[in-house]
């Protein structure tokens, strides 16, 4: 992205970052660590759709098939614990400051909804404008058409809000939102 936007073919202002699955684990921790890697300002929000936030929950807490998929990546457990939580966006959320969209399936195994609900509560606490939505009869990965659409305009609404745009059409309200409104001036999230 900032590549992009040195070459003037992005608006820096404008940059969002989604992701899901690993995809959503990485679009919080770009967030997350974007000052820390000397990139800050970035990315202006995140939309992780059933997205890890806490590595070592995820290996204690997902289905048999993924539960030793961290050991090659960050290392064994509990050996490795300390690298674990460095890399967790949850354990990171004080560096929030940009909006971010969470999208979950209840019935998720390889991510459970606990994932997403630990950071929910963290980004209240550092007072993040966030929205968390959760479908009913959703795995992990969106497969029902009425979900995928209402995920899809969500996001939209969500993008709508942060960058300060009308959607075409009627998209949804971007319900649970909270640190929300827009400041009219510049499209970007009020304090």
């Amino acid at each position: 992205a900032r590549f992009l936007a040195e070459q003037g073919l992005v608006d820096p202002s404008r940059c969002v970052i989604r992701g899901g699955s690993a995809g959503g684990f990485t679009a919080l921790a770009a967030l997350c660590f974007q000052q820390d890697w000397g990139f800050d300002g970035t990315f202006v929000a995140a939309c992780s759709l059933y997205g890890v936030t806490d590595l070592a929950a995820l290996a204690a807490d997902t289905h048999k098939f993924e539960s030793r998929y961290l050991d090659g990546l960050v290392g064994p457990l509990p050996e490795q614990a300390a690298t674990y939580q460095a890399r967790s966006p949850l354990f990171h959320a004080d560096h929030l400051s940009q909006p971010v969209l969470l999208l979950q399936g209840a019935d998720d195994k390889v991510v459970p909804p606990a994932q997403a609900e630990v950071l929910v509560t963290a980004l209240q606490q550092n007072q993040v404008p966030h929205a968390y939505v959760l479908f009913q009869g959703e795995g992990h990965g969106f497969l029902l058409r009425e979900t995928v659409v209402n995920a899809l305009e969500t996001e939209l609404a969500f993008y709508g809000e942060v960058l300060g745009f009308q959607p075409d059409g009627k998209p949804p309200a971007v319900e649970k939102l909270a640190g929300w409104p827009v400041a009219p001036s510049s499209g970007r999230m009020g304090g």
